[in-house]
């Protein structure tokens, strides 16, 4: 059996007024909260015992999911006194309900996706890195105008998939990160930038269904 930590704390402030009276996670998709949509995945990929890390409004959570047995999951919930950080909250929720598990999958609670998880445990336990991180492709906004060098148009391309990957906000992480983690702070600001420059951190390239809801914008976004 698989786990999983769900980072859930953040306010959502760029989701407002959405988030004025719940958590980020907790905001409706077709009429779903976004997490419930997380749960659905994770067990249908055999990730049933997760936690979430919560803070801002987690009664909310905690009164709608319970112990997920609604989902066919187990949940526990770790709650932040003071702001830690995705990286700091990320550390407390690991160190206080995983146990001695060696690996495990981490996800931003604001984002959904029907990636292929056991496809992202065979490429981690293929290459053993102590991170793998999925990434998606990144589609440009607007569209581009193509020219040569002479700067003559020859061109155009409407919104075209750039050759950059967007960090997902999904990861399979081994134990031993952890030395490497903030008590406060951002894992993403801090542990992965130094991790990067030893090649301890491998990247999931998929082009898998993949949405973050970040602002208000983004909840009636086509692919």
């Amino acid at each position: 059996m698989r786990k999983a930590i769900i980072l859930a704390g953040g306010r959502g402030e760029r989701l407002r007024p959405l988030t004025e009276d719940r958590p980020k996670c907790m905001v409706e998709v077709l009429g779903s909260p976004i997490m419930a949509y997380q749960l659905r995945w994770l067990r249908a990929h055999d990730v049933r015992s997760i936690t979430v890390a919560c803070g801002y409004l987690h009664e909310m959570i905690e009164a709608h999911f319970g112990s997920g047995a609604a989902f066919g999951v187990d949940m526990k919930y770790v709650l932040e006194d003071k702001p830690l950080g995705r990286g700091g909250s990320l550390k407390q929720a690991w160190l206080q309900t995983m146990g001695n598990e060696e690996t495990v999958l981490c996800l931003n609670g604001d984002n959904i996706s029907n990636l292929n998880i056991n496809e992202l445990y065979d490429y981690h336990n293929k290459y053993e890195p102590l991170a793998t991180v999925v990434t998606t492709p990144l589609r440009s906004p607007y569209g581009i105008v193509q020219t040569d060098d002479l700067q003559t148009v020859t061109g155009f391309a409407e919104k075209p998939t750039l050759p950059y990957g967007v960090n997902a906000g999904i990861y399979v992480m081994n134990r031993e990160i952890l030395d490497h983690f903030p008590d406060v702070g951002d894992h993403e600001e801090t542990t992965f930038p130094k991790l990067a420059q030893t090649g301890r951190l491998k990247a999931f390239r998929s082009h898998c269904f993949w949405r973050t809801v970040d602002t208000v914008k983004d909840i009636g976004r086509k692919q």
